[in-house]
């Protein structure tokens, strides 16, 4: 019977979590796992050795070298045959997000969801939130509302952010794909491609009727998370039009 695998520890989840050639559509991607990007930061980008790097994943220096071949490989294809490149998933446990111990609180039997929030409206780039407002639903009728601020959580911490939450659906506009995946991984069901209000949206959802769109996404720069945000991006870009 094969030793089962050790949980690897990170200390950062990814910021970006999508990659892409900028001259040409990349149809084929290679995905990189959280703990292969995690030994590339600890190895490549903090400069330490493959036994500090051992000690801070929890694992031996042996898996180090291993984790770290892989995603070396999994770069190169993406450099020199021009792959795009996503990170998300392996068998990983990272540190919470430092959310107040109040946000967490929810019923054993209500569905929580999260709406990208400004003004009033749903924010229609994901990985430039803000501000979420979360909706706690039970037998098809909101409960509780209450705006949460992102502390500044980078793209793909987002998805780790709205984990710690609790929440259980997310209501926003466009996202990119490595975002996607991010969400995936933690357990959150996803609903893009809406605008509007945030709380007509939210009602919508937790009776069953929203209308969305499961192929929204942002297309424009998706080397940058596919997230936009840049003046010279126009809004229709990211909603999957």
């Amino acid at each position: 019977m094969p030793r089962p695998m050790r949980c690897r520890r990170i200390d950062q989840l990814p910021v970006y979590r999508s990659f892409s050639p900028d001259d040409i559509r990349a149809d084929n991607r290679v995905v990189m796992t959280v703990d292969e990007y995690e030994v590339i930061r600890l190895l490549d980008h903090e400069g330490l050795n493959q036994e500090e790097c051992a000690f801070k994943m929890n694992i031996s220096r042996t898996t180090v070298t291993a984790i770290y071949e892989n995603a070396r490989r999994k770069m190169s294809e993406m450099l020199v045959e021009g792959k795009q490149l996503l990170i998300a998933g392996g068998n990983y446990d990272a540190p919470p997000a430092d959310i107040p111990n109040e946000i967490k609180l929810k019923g054993e039997d209500v569905m929580r969801i999260a709406v990208t929030f400004e003004n009033g409206e749903v924010f229609q780039h994901f990985g430039h939130s803000e501000q979420f407002k979360l909706y706690d639903v039970e037998n098809g009728k909101i409960i509780k509302e209450q705006v949460v601020d992102t502390n500044g959580s980078g793209h793909g911490a987002l998805a780790g952010f709205l984990q710690t939450a609790r929440v259980d659906a997310l209501i926003c506009g466009g996202i990119g794909m490595g975002a996607q995946m991010a969400l995936s991984d933690a357990g959150i069901k996803l609903y893009a491609g809406v605008q509007g209000s945030a709380d007509e949206a939210a009602k919508a959802l937790a009776a069953g009727k929203l209308e969305y769109d499961p192929n929204a996404r942002c297309d424009h720069h998706e080397h940058h998370e596919g997230d936009c945000g840049h003046d010279h991006c126009e809004e229709h870009n990211c909603r999957g039009n």
